[in-house]
């Protein structure tokens, strides 16, 4: 009788000192890139690719992952319509020079843009096993400063329109660009 109370406390104890397993479910939302579509000048409900789009934050030698299909050097170069760039956790303002035709043999075609965007941030609890994910709300005043990195002030944005203030998920427009 003893060794069976022995064993069923011992048993008690062991069962007891488990804990659940904290897995973050790869679907649970985190925190959100900011989705920039680009439109025709010429006719703006009309999407447009850019071509060999290449972002670089400020500071960074590297470009932004825009093409996760690809490990080689094209995985920093976009020609699609849309781009998710993520937004720094720990400032409220972030820094990017935009380059089209990013590579082109002639340096006439290439053409560079740079980009401050400035919001506030917002640390939401998701969960013991997810941590904490980022909201960003951008600057109701003045969210976006586009400057053109050549001297001749040809910029490739023609026009910039700040569609949604609050990034809170990745699958709404937050920045229209049109070139």
């Amino acid at each position: 009788m003893k060794k069976i109370i022995a064993f069923l406390l011992i048993l008690g104890f062991a069962s007891s000192s488990c804990e659940p397993d904290d897995i973050c479910d790869p679907n649970t939302p985190t925190t959100p890139r900011m989705l920039i579509q680009f439109y025709d000048i010429s006719n703006p409900s009309v999407k447009k690719n850019v071509t060999n789009l290449k972002i670089i934050g400020e500071g960074k030698t590297e470009g932004v992952v825009l093409n996760t299909s690809s490990t080689t050097e094209t995985k920093y170069l976009s020609n699609a319509d849309t781009v998710l760039l993520p937004l720094n956790t720990e400032t409220d303002v972030v820094k990017y020079k935009f380059i089209l035709n990013f590579g082109n043999s002639n340096p006439l075609l290439v053409n560079e843009d740079n980009l401050e965007i400035k919001y506030t941030r917002e640390n939401i609890y998701v969960s013991r096993a997810c941590g904490f994910k980022t909201n960003f709300n951008l600057d109701p005043i003045s969210p976006l400063i586009h400057t053109d990195a050549s001297t001749a002030d040809d910029k490739w944005m023609q026009y910039i329109s700040v569609a949604k203030n609050n990034i809170a998920n990745e699958n709404e427009i937050i920045i229209k660009i049109f070139f």
